[in-house]
């Protein structure tokens, strides 16, 4: 991140979940939202990067992709684009 030219942030001491997880079927959604979360950190990665480091990042989305479907029993079309596309068509257009 540094080499990039950015500031990483402190881990934080706790995190607030997206969601209640009352049950396992809710821990399952959970793991998947957390795998998507995960795939579009990478895919961020793979854009911003060349050479070895893509490659990696590359590989890592491709393994956070495939745990999603092992929770979620489905697949997307786009891995790590998906939550981007929904969150960008529920966002009001600001007007001038």
């Amino acid at each position: 991140m540094r080499d990039l030219g950015g500031k990483p942030a402190a881990a934080a001491a706790g995190y607030a979940l997206p969601f209640p997880v009352p049950d396992s079927e809710a821990a399952v959604r959970l793991a998947a939202e957390l795998e998507d979360r995960v795939a579009g950190v990478y895919s961020d990665l793979v854009r911003a990067t060349v050479d070895g480091r893509r490659s990696m990042a590359a590989e890592a989305l491709r393994e956070a992709a495939v745990r999603a479907v092992r929770w979620r029993g489905e697949s997307v079309a786009f891995p790590g684009l998906a939550e981007r596309a929904a969150a960008a068509t529920a966002k009001p257009t600001p007007t001038a």
